[in-house]
């Protein structure tokens, strides 16, 4: 069954850039405040491109509470669905929906080339927020309707900082920055100048062991458009 969700998002990604810039949404009593948008936006100067995301609470203040397991474990995420092509990071032309993740998930380390604690082991960090490219998919087995898409390491096309997960998801390195009600991350992309963006923050769950989708989207706490129309639009910066 297609969720309002999966059918927006799939629209969404057939639509020629938004006329907008940023993107503003109201508060909601019934939603946790660290996960309540009211506000998004993203620039680029050509080469490097930040996205940030305004929330009620303070950003970064919920974190998923450890399991102690890889298969079950929780999620948190604030993202950036895109117009942009999978391509311009690395993945596949065409393979699904591109966007930005700011993620926390205690049970597992999906960022084995940073040690973003800084405490020497770089294999200890997934319970701290930090930077994913993914790309998503629709799958009906998802109580969202969406997946990070499945894939199979070393055949199918990653980008060079993926960390061979079986999953389209990379792990470049950016570390984002929470301040008060905000959460902002700048990371490498180039043409990304007025292409669409949305902003959602939902929950992510790691599926039991060899079952597919191996991570769904399970839950979405807020969208930015209200229906994932990516009406923002990623602008120049100005000098």
């Amino acid at each position: 069954m297609r969720t309002p969700l999966l059918t927006a998002l799939a629209a969404a990604a057939l639509c020629l850039p938004a006329a907008a810039h940023d993107i503003r949404s109201p508060t909601d009593a019934k939603k946790p405040t660290a996960f309540d948008i009211t506000g998004a936006s993203a620039s680029t100067d050509g080469r490097l491109a930040t996205f940030m995301m305004e929330v009620a609470g303070e950003a970064g203040s919920v974190k998923p509470e450890a399991t102690g397991k890889l298969h079950g474990a929780r999620v948190a995420a604030y993202v950036w669905p895109t117009g942009l092509d999978p391509s311009v990071v690395g993945f596949a032309k065409k393979s699904g929906i591109l966007a930005l993740a700011v993620t926390a998930h205690p049970d597992f380390d999906d960022t084995p080339l940073i040690d973003e604690n800084g405490d020497g082991d770089p294999n200890n960090d997934g319970k701290d927020w930090h930077s994913h490219w993914v790309v998503l998919g629709k799958d009906a087995a998802c109580a969202a309707g969406l997946k990070v898409l499945d894939i199979t390491a070393g055949v199918d096309v990653l980008p060079p900082t993926a960390p061979m997960l079986p999953l389209a998801l990379d792990s470049p390195g950016m570390s984002p920055l929470f301040k008060g009600h905000r959460v902002r991350i700048t990371l490498p992309v180039k043409g990304a100048q007025d292409a669409a963006f949305d902003a959602v923050t939902s929950e992510l769950q790691v599926n039991a062991a060899g079952k597919t989708p191996l991570l769904c989207v399970t839950a979405v706490h807020d969208v930015a458009s209200g229906d994932l129309s990516l009406p923002g639009r990623i602008v120049k910066e100005k000098k």
